[in-house]
C-alpha cells in the first residue's frame, strides 16, 4: 500500500492494490492499534511474526518504537511459552533446520539459504530453554527472537542474521509424544556423532560465509555449553550469550548499584544461590572487574560465596570454571561484617522458582542497609521473587533486578520504585554490532568487561534514585549503539580488530551502518543527458 503511483506501474502491480497510497505512519497505527485489542500474550506474539514476514520494516519500526512493551512479547517471557506452543501456533519456517541425520551434508544445507552474506549466526540445540528445559526443535523461538533484537536494539540489517536449530533428538516425552511436534522422535543423540555434527557445522559456517562470521551458541545444556566455549573461543568468532553476555549484563548491575551504596566493588561480598558452571561465569568476570582495581586473583576470590543445594561452599572448594580453577576457602557460617553483602542467585537453570522466601529477604535487609537482590531466573514465573516482595519486605531500602519484567512497586507510604531488568538483551546486541564492524576473530571475557562498564556509565542518577539498575529498554538502541563505539575502540585499541582500514571516527563508522526502517524506492535510475532532448515518440 506504501508503493507509490509510479513503482506500481513500473512494477506492474496497478490495479492489484487498492487507489490509496498509504504513508507508513498509517501502516504502523493499524498495526498498533490491532495489537492493543490483544490481550493473550501468544496471540500478540502469533501477529508480530505474521507481521515480520508479511513487512519487515514495518515489523522493526513498530518494535523500536514501543519496544518496552513489545520486547517481552518477541523475547523473553513470552518466546518461552511461544517454543512450548512451537508446533501448535506454526504458521511458517523461519530459519535453517539442521538433523544429525543431515551429518555430511551441512554445507550443502547452508547453499540452500537464500542470503549469502550471513555476517552472525545464532544457534541451538534446544536443550535449555529458558527455564523451560529440554524442547527439542521448538527451541528455534529463540534464535530467531534473539536475531530480532539484533536488528531492533542494534541496527544489524535482518537479511545479514541467520538463525539455526541442531536437531539431534529431546528427551521430553511429553514432545515424543506430540503428534504437532516438528522434530525427530528420537531421544537426544549424546555419542561422538554429536560432537561431530557441531564441528562440521562450525567448519561448514566459516567456509559459506566466512572466518569472521559470528557464532552465538544459545540455551544448549550446561555442560554442553561451556565445553563448547573452550573448544572454540580461540578458533571461530563466537560466544556464549547464556555465560558471558548474562556475566556482562549481572556485572552492569553490580557496578551501577555501588554507586548507590557508595562502595567500590572490592568492598563487596557476592553470595550466589547456586555453584554450577554458570554462576562461576559470572563469578570470573566479577574477578576480573576486581583485579582491575589491583586486587590479587586469590584476594578476588575471596570475595565470591557460593550456596549450593548441600549448604555453603567452603574449605578450600576447588571448581572448574571456563577460566581454569576457581578457589574458595571460607569458614562455615557467613557472618554480618563490615562490607556490603550482594544476594546474587543464578538457579535459572533449575528454574526452581520462588527461592527467596519471606524470611531470606527480610535476613538480607538485616544483614545490609541497601540489600542488593537480583531475581535472574526466567520467564517471569521461575524468578526467585517478586519486585513486589523485594520492596515491600526491605521496606524500599533494596536494589532489585530480575531476568523477566516487573512492573512498578508502589509501598504504602506512597514511594514508586521501577524495577530494573538484567536482560542480555542490553549486552549482546551492541557487542554483536562491533564484533562485525571491526572483523574481531576471537572474543575475548575482556570484550564483556568493557560492554558491563559501558552499560554501567549509561545509568543516569536520576534512574538510580528510581531505584533502577540498568537504563530503561525504551533507549536501548542509543545504548547498544554508544556500547557498539565503546567496544570497536576497545577492540582497536588491544589489537584485537581485523578490519581495515581502521576508521577514524569510531562513533560515525558505528551509526552510518545502523540499518533503518524507511522504506526504499524501487523505481529505477531515471535521468536525462545534457543538451539531447530527442524523443522519437514525439519528433
Amino acid at each position: 500500500m506504501a508503493f507509490s503511483l509510479r513503482e506500481r506501474q513500473i512494477l506492474g502491480i496497478q490495479g492489484l492494490l487498492p487507489p490509496k497510497v498509504e504513508t507508513q505512519d498509517i501502516q504502523a497505527m493499524r498495526f498498533q492499534n490491532n495489537l492493543k485489542r490483544m490481550s493473550d500474550p501468544l496471540e500478540k506474539y502469533i501477529y508480530l511474526m505474521g507481521i515480520q514476514e508479511r513487512n519487515e520494516r514495518l515489523f522493526y519500526r513498530v518494535l523500536m518504537e514501543d519496544i518496552e512493551e513489545l520486547m517481552p512479547i518477541v523475547y523473553t517471557p513470552t518466546v518461552g511459552l511461544a517454543c512450548t506452543q512451537y508446533g501448535h501456533i506454526f504458521r511458517r519456517p523461519k530459519g535453517l533446520f539442521i538433523s544429525i541425520l543431515d551429518k555430511g551434508h551441512i554445507r550443502s544445507i547452508l547453499d540452500n539459504w537464500p542470503e549469502t552474506n550471513v555476517a552472525a549466526v545464532v544457534v541451538t540445540d534446544g536443550e535449555r530453554i529458558l527455564g523451560l528445559g529440554d524442547l527439542g526443535v521448538y527451541g528455534m523461538g529463540i534464535p530467531v527472537g534473539k536475531l530480532c533484537l539484533y536488528t531492533a536494539c542494534a541496527g544489524i540489517r535482518p537479511e545479514k542474521c541467520l538463525p539455526v536449530v541442531i536437531d539431534v533428538g529431546t528427551d521430553n516425552e511429553t514432545l515424543l509424544k506430540d503428534p504437532f511436534y516438528m522434530g525427530l522422535y528420537q531421544k537426544r543423540d549424546r555419542s561422538q556423532a554429536y560432537d561431530d555434527l557441531i564441528d562440521e557445522f562450525m567448519e561448514a559456517v566459516v567456509d559459506k560465509y566466512g572466518q569472521d562470521t559470528l557464532i552465538q551458541f544459545e540455551d544448549f545444556g550446561n555442560h554442553n555449553a561451556f565445553r563448547f566455549l573452550r573448544k572454540y573461543r580461540e578458533k571461530y568468532c563466537t560466544f556464549n550469550d547464556d555465560i558471558q553476555g548474562t556475566a556482562s549484563v549481572a556485572l552492569a548491575g553490580l557496578l551501577a548499584a555501588q554507586r548507590a551504596i557508595g562502595k567500590p566493588i572490592t568492598e563487596h561480598r557476592v553470595l550466589f544461590l547456586g555453584a554450577g558452571e554458570a554462576a562461576l561465569g559470572i563469578a570470573n568476570l566479577i574477578v576480573m572487574a576486581m583485579m582491575e582495581t589491583g586486587m590479587t586473583q586469590a584476594e578476588a576470590q575471596q570475595k565470591i560465596w557460593m550456596y549450593d543445594k548441600y549448604g555453603l561452599l567452603v574449605k578450600v572448594s576447588v571448581l572448574l570454571s571456563i577460566c581454569g580453577l576457581f578457589q574458595m576457602d571460607h569458614n562455615d557460617t557467613l557472618e554480618a561484617q563490615d562490607d556490603q553483602l550482594f544476594f546474587f542467585p543464578f538457579s535459572g537453570v533449575a528454574g526452581a522458582g520462588r527461592l527467596f522466601t519471606h524470611d531470606v529477604i527480610k535476613a538480607m535487609g538485616a544483614l545490609n542497609e541497601r540489600p542488593i537482590i537480583f531475581a535472574l531466573s526466567n520467564p517471569t514465573n521461575k524468578a526467585e521473587c517478586t519486585a513486589e516482595d523485594a520492596y515491600t519486605i526491605t521496606n524500599g531500602r533494596c536494589l532489585f533486578a530480575s531476568g523477566s519484567p516487573f512492573d512498578p512497586v508502589t509501598l504504602s507510604d506512597g514511594r514508586v520504585f521501577t524495577p530494573g531488568q538484567g536482560n542480555n538483551a542490553y549486552i549482546f546486541p551492541g557487542v554483536a554490532l562491533a564484533v562485525i564492524l571491526s572483523g574481531v576473530r576471537h572474543i575475548s571475557d575482556t570484550v564483556f568487561l568493557e560492554a558491563a562498564k559501558t552499560l554501567s556509565e549509561q545509568l543516569t542518577d536520576k534512574e538510580l534514585e528510581e531505584g533502577r539498575l540498568y537504563p530503561p529498554l525504551s533507549n536501548i538502541r542509543e545504548v547498544s549503539v554508544q556500547m557498539a563505539v565503546k567496544v570497536v575502540e576497545y577492540v582497536y585499541a588491544k589489537g584485537m580488530a581485523f578490519r581495515y582500514p581502521e576508521p577514524v571516527d569510531k562513533n560515525s563508522f558505528v551509526r552510518s551502518t545502523v540499518w533503518h526502517t524507511n522504506y526504499d524506492s524501487f523505481l529505477p535510475d531515471i535521468y536525462d543527458w545534457p543538451g539531447v532532448t530527442f524523443n522519437p515518440k514525439r519528433d
